[in-house]
């Protein structure tokens, strides 16, 4: 039987775009050689894709953060010895070591079974087919999602809820959810939050509106905060980080008033004090002397 041309092209465009909606086959993660992975959504579906190692972050590199390294250090420590530990929110100002501590926790422990999946806020809702696919794991996971915040109303909200209270989309034992976040509450506050029985909308119980943005928050057994630093905090962790860019290159650099006051100029124009910008001013200064050159305005 000969096929119609005009047919055969109609049929040829219907499997282009179906294979357009399929989701791509992909090999199960090993996790044995597997660290890190991220969910991925294609259309209606989605899958784990194993993540490259990139950026080796280790604990000692994170300066002037060393309490809530202690916090998480010690959480993370029990849980990949199968004792009981709490999810993590891990909240403040950007450029603190939020991010970079889960990095850092994922390398310390991953002898020990430890891996890391990521996961966006808009695909939240896809945690229990993330958990699927986990729970029959040997190994222990941390849930990452990093700088999550929510407005009002979003559906992966209430995943979330529920994921960390234990109801119906419970996490299995061999997983704990750390999260990232500029916001204590995840949700924006507003000034009528506060106003009693005048609140915007006319609701009467305000006490009722201030409990429920709360209440994602209060189901993580940690709250970790990051402060920005006081400008002795900030220069200690410079001075820290060009001893240590120097170290690796096998050089050394003398602390100077000049450097000084290159460095409190850099957290001004950057209106930031944090790790970053601390370590951000090193490389700057450490690899424009290293060179035999003064570093220029930025």
């Amino acid at each position: 039987m000969e096929w119609d041309s005009e047919l055969v092209a109609q049929l040829k465009r219907v499997l282009a775009a179906v294979e357009q909606i399929l989701p791509q086959a992909v090999e199960p993660i090993d996790w044995r050689n597997t660290l890190a992975a991220s969910w991925r959504c294609h259309s209606v579906a989605g899958y784990l894709e194993a993540m490259p190692e990139t950026e080796v972050t280790r604990l000692d590199d994170l300066l002037g953060i060393d309490e809530q390294k202690k916090i998480m250090t010690d959480n993370t420590a029990q849980f990949v010895e199968g004792l009981p530990a709490n999810n993590a929110l891990l909240w403040g100002s950007r450029g603190t070591g939020k991010s970079s501590l889960v990095r850092a926790l994922l390398n310390e422990y991953a002898p020990q079974g430890l891996r890391v999946i990521q996961v966006d806020k808009d695909d939240l809702h896809h945690l229990p087919d993330i958990f699927t696919h986990i729970k029959n794991q040997p190994y222990r996971f941390i849930i990452f999602c990093d700088d999550l915040s929510f407005e009002t109303g979003e559906k992966s909200y209430k995943i979330l809820k529920s994921a960390l209270d234990g109801a119906v989309y419970s996490a299995p034992r061999n997983s704990l959810i750390y999260v990232t976040s500029n916001r204590r509450f995840l949700l924006p506050q507003y000034e009528y939050d506060n106003l009693g029985n005048h609140m915007k909308g006319g609701e009467i119980r305000a006490s009722d509106s201030i409990e429920e943005k709360s209440s994602l928050s209060d189901r993580f057994g940690l709250w970790v905060s990051f402060d920005s630093f006081s400008q002795d905090q900030y220069l200690r962790v410079v001075r820290l980080c060009i001893d240590q860019l120097c170290a690796e290159q096998g050089r050394s650099l003398a602390w100077s008033t000049e450097c000084e006051v290159a460095a409190i100029r850099w957290s001004h124009d950057k209106s930031k004090r944090c790790g970053r910008t601390a370590l951000q001013f090193a490389r700057r200064w450490v690899g424009s002397h290293l060179r035999g050159s003064k570093p220029g305005v930025a």
